[in-house]
């Protein structure tokens, strides 16, 4: 028997208001609908400090914002320096949790909480963690916003008597043009594949993704224009490791679920080419979870995918190395 069209129509209209409040516990919006990210509580860069026991680098192997934080972590080798410490989502209680409790917290809300964070503050990833700030003190979170995270472990030192010389993504030379990179590709970009996949209409859908694939565009143009290999010349910088934890998952996650699909990433050679140089570096792949990521996502962010049905996703390595010819 056919369903009436009037159920229909009723059906859908409840869907959409019941997705929008969905939604707005996701994510926040704007009055026009676009995707509003919150502002973090731990952010600024703070000076370095000798500290007596070593930092904790609290990363989630799906955050795309964690990653680029692991990433100049393990390029700069800084295990000897900043403990690292992997926390898993627990999509039922939409939280971090640790394998192990850490300073007496199961969940990394707790430790926040510790930390004297207010309870407005949502538990990210990923969060500097000082264990041990002075006699007597509460462990103290020293920074958790990436983008002044990354600044930091770029100039964080090795422990006394290392003989590696870490390299320096942030080299003077290149300092403007890495900023102005950075800049541009934190709204549109990185935080671009979430105003898709947030947005709250089609409107606020096409202004984010117009924004994302015009400046998809102007790094392939700047990258194939006079041949060179990272954002800013030959030497790779942190604007080259902001932009890899979001074009790695590209494949993965942010073209078939967040709706990133008017054009594949190997109609873009150049930048295609790019991201198989960086995911070729020493310790980038052990950075790189892909099934994590599709659990994480698709399992996890129930108004955008509803049946929790986690899609088999491409070989990472293999998807990386293939010719772009090959890949169309």
């Amino acid at each position: 028997m056919p369903v009436p069209p009037q159920l229909v129509a009723s059906v859908r209209c409840f869907w959409q208001w019941q997705w929008q409040r969905l939604m707005d516990g996701l994510a926040r919006a704007d009055a026009e609908g676009n995707f509003s990210r919150r502002p973090s509580q731990f952010s600024g860069t703070p000076k370095l400090e000798p500290r007596p026991q070593r930092p904790l680098l609290i990363v989630g192997r799906s955050c795309p914002w964690a990653h680029r934080a692991w990433l100049v972590w393990s390029l700069r080798q800084l295990a000897g320096s900043i403990e690292l410490v992997v926390v898993e989502p627990d999509p039922e209680a939409g939280r971090w949790v640790f394998a192990e409790p850490l300073l007496g917290c199961k969940a990394l809300i707790d430790l926040y909480a510790l930390c004297g964070a207010s309870a407005q503050q949502r538990a990210t990833v990923p969060v500097l963690l000082d264990v041990a700030p002075g006699p007597g003190s509460a462990p103290r979170i020293i920074c958790n916003e990436s983008a002044d995270l990354v600044q930091l472990l770029n100039r964080w030192p090795l422990p006394a008597g290392s003989t590696a010389s870490p390299p320096d993504f942030a080299p003077p030379a290149l300092a403007a043009a890495s900023d102005a990179w950075s800049a541009r590709l934190q709204d549109t970009v990185n935080d671009g594949v979430y105003r898709c996949g947030f947005a709250r209409n089609q409107a606020a859908y096409h202004r984010a993704e117009t924004a994302l694939f015009e400046v998809l565009q102007e790094l392939e143009t700047a990258l194939s224009s006079d041949s060179r290999p990272w954002l800013c010349g030959d030497e790779i910088t942190l604007a080259d490791l902001r932009l890899f934890p979001t074009l790695i998952r590209w494949e993965q996650v942010y073209a078939p679920l967040f709706g990133c699909s008017r054009k594949p990433l190997w109609m873009f050679p150049a930048l295609w080419a790019w991201r198989a140089r960086l995911y070729a570096l020493p310790g980038v792949a052990a950075t790189c979870f892909p099934e994590a990521w599709r659990r994480d996502y698709f399992g996890a962010l129930f108004p955008l995918h509803p049946s929790a049905i986690v899609p088999a996703g491409p070989d990472l390595a293999s998807l990386v190395f293939a010719a772009p010819t090959q890949t169309g």
